[in-house]
């Protein structure tokens, strides 16, 4: 059984996003192969208490390395750049107890995993007599600079100063050129990344979502689309990048009342006052209702309920949102971008291209008009959509992945 090293900064199976993305690689990749996984050790007591039930739990191995909570705060705070220079610690430490754990445990294959953003790729590179595995590696999209129109100056200098960076540290930056170098194969999270890397640095990666879904026998009722209101599901931080406002401002520009939107999360005081007041004015109180953060198992639930997936995210890496949609078979509108637009075709949902926020509006509120009146097109998607959750499922990555380690390996040895 093959040896692996992983490096995951964040780990968790009761979280979301980076957290519950490294959990489910490691989960997964612990089915085919013995794990070795490196972690910041936020989400310990989760980790422990989910091992005791888990059937593969005997091939995973955990090695905690914790930060204090103030720099916790400052890494799920997006935007706060403090963080980098303590991750960067985090990683060089993580380096030496890597060091340790090869010499006793007879590594096979080294891993890094996450975070997926490119900045900060480790130092698991210095281990030259092993093979290096990088990925999914994300961060390298660029924002659409026609959607920072509402924004402020403030952040629209900062998102166009981000784009401008992003391509400087992926050109110049010492150590991540040191980690291209070093690493035998490159996994990139979404196209934007595989593009980036190819066009810039001249190399080749494969292309594997950083989320996955999960197939299930469960039969989940089609009658639900027939019902005469057309229930609309949005999920996600009210932070610009989500785009919240073009969702309430295509349920107004369609103006038919029995079409409700159902916004789960939050935001900032100011955020959560801006979306509200959004409504007020369009006129649409009756037809938007907020939750707030809820837990993932609710959201789980309300995806069931649903007949469409309303997601208008403008800039991240595929989303396990979305993947979490396909996996409770409700259809998706989404925009053609990032690994979302990569995943949803027109089988399981419908795509806009990134144009401007008014024409957006227009190709949201035209689509959301069509599939209200042709309900059975909304069926035929949640069908299809078993189908796709296979192909997207954590077994089938985690195979191709066992895939890659062992031709890495023989490739080595050869």
């Amino acid at each position: 059984m093959l040896k692996i090293l992983i490096n995951a900064y964040a780990c968790s199976p009761h979280t979301g996003s980076e957290p519950g993305m490294g959990w489910n690689w490691c989960a997964n990749l612990a089915r085919y192969c013995e794990v070795h996984i490196i972690t910041e050790g936020e989400f310990r007591g989760y980790i422990e208490e989910a091992l005791k039930t888990l059937p593969q739990a005997s091939n995973m191995y955990f090695y905690y390395n914790p930060v204090s909570d103030e720099i916790r705060n400052m890494c799920w705070n997006q935007g706060d750049w403090r963080f980098y220079g303590h991750y960067k610690k985090w990683q060089y430490q993580t380096y030496k107890l890597a060091v340790e754990i090869v010499k006793e445990h007879n590594i096979d294959i080294l891993h890094q995993l996450n975070m997926i953003g490119f900045r900060e790729p480790g130092y698991l590179w210095k281990i030259k007599y092993i093979p290096l595995i990088w990925g999914p590696i994300g961060g390298l999209k660029q924002f659409p600079v026609n959607y920072l129109k509402e924004a402020g100056l403030k952040f629209q200098l900062f998102n166009r100063l981000k784009n401008f960076l992003n391509i400087c540290q992926l050109r110049f930056d010492s150590r991540v050129n040191k980690a291209l170098r070093g690493a035998d194969v490159l996994i990139s999270s979404i196209p934007d990344s595989y593009k980036a890397l190819k066009t810039y640095k001249g190399k080749d990666s494969l292309i594997i979502p950083e989320t996955g879904s999960y197939p299930s026998d469960i039969k989940i009722s089609t009658g639900r689309f027939f019902s005469k209101k057309l229930n609309i599901l949005w999920v996600g931080k009210f932070d610009f990048r989500k785009q919240l406002p073009l969702a309430l401002k295509s349920i107004a520009q369609i103006n038919n009342p029995n079409i409700i939107l159902h916004v789960v999360g939050s935001g900032t005081k100011q955020q959560e006052a801006s979306a509200k007041l959004i409504v007020d004015t369009l006129g649409i109180k009756n037809q938007v209702v907020f939750y707030g953060n809820c837990p993932n198992a609710i959201v789980l639930k309300k995806m069931k309920q649903m007949q469409l997936f309303f997601f208008t995210s403008v800039s991240e890496d595929t989303s396990t949102v979305v993947m979490e949609a396909i996996s409770n078979q409700l259809p998706v509108l989404c925009f053609d971008t990032c690994g979302f637009g990569a995943v949803i075709n027109d089988r399981i949902g419908v795509k806009i291209k990134l144009t401007s926020p008014e024409k957006s509006v227009l190709d949201f509120s035209s689509h959301i008009d069509y599939l209200s009146e042709n309900r059975h097109v909304l069926k035929k998607m949640s069908i299809n959509c078993i189908e796709l959750q296979k192909e997207l499922s954590w077994d089938n990555k985690a195979r191709k992945v066992i895939e890659l380690y062992r031709r890495t390996l023989n490739k080595r040895l050869d």
